[in-house]
């Protein structure tokens, strides 16, 4: 399956020369992550939550607290996760034409609990992974009793939709003739040096995975 869905809930009424109709595009914008959005309703309210996530396949991972509420609810309902990445802020000659350049994807799905222990395992390597590359293998793997605090929900990618803008400002013919400066000013994301834990013990270097995410 390389096209995304077409459901009620990913169809874009609203500027669908946007969406991003091919798979590979979600995949993209969801592995360039390092935090998504959860939304789901707990005790009748809603909840929007920020938290790491890890993405295999067609199946897209988070954890947390077996003590949380919110992963709690999460297989009892459906959900809707977000990734979004801010490009640029798009500066036109009219103020109803500034704009953002971004990519973004929206994903919706009924969770289910992760309980396997080596299931679980393959999916906290997907979480940390996803944060730090080839910090898994460098790290103690957790406990037993760790595992068993730590709850994971499975989602899976079957209906989501992806919605992008870049390019410059798209102004009016006529407010071209304004002398108005007008533009892109990009945004980007970058590491800085790693700082050590004020306890680590002296003569561990950083590890070549870490300094090669701050270069890279």
């Amino acid at each position: 399956m390389n096209t995304l869905s077409s459901t009620d809930r990913t169809r874009l009424t609203r500027l669908p020369e946007r969406s991003g109709t091919d798979r590979s595009a979600l995949y993209d914008i969801l592995d360039a992550g390092l935090i998504c959005h959860l939304g789901i309703i707990v005790n009748g309210s809603p909840r929007v939550l920020p938290t790491g996530y890890g993405r295999l396949d067609d199946t897209l991972y988070i954890h947390g607290s077996t003590g949380a509420s919110s992963l709690m609810a999460g297989p009892s309902q459906d959900v809707c996760v977000t990734v979004t990445h801010l490009d640029g802020i798009v500066l036109a000659r009219s103020v109803f034409h500034h704009s953002v350049n971004y990519r973004s994807a929206v994903i919706y799905g009924r969770p289910q609990s992760v309980t396997e222990t080596d299931a679980k395992l393959t999916a906290l390597r997907a979480i940390t992974e996803q944060l730090a590359p080839g910090q898994w293998d460098a790290t103690r793997a957790p406990s037993r009793k760790e595992l068993a605090a730590t709850a994971v929900l499975a989602i899976p990618l079957s209906e989501a939709s992806v919605k992008l803008r870049q390019g410059p400002p798209s102004d009016d013919e006529p407010d071209h003739a304004l002398d108005v400066w007008a533009g892109v000013l990009p945004v980007h994301q970058a590491f800085g040096p790693p700082r050590p834990d004020p306890l680590l013990r002296p003569g561990i270097p950083v590890p070549g995975h870490i300094a090669q995410r701050v270069t890279s």
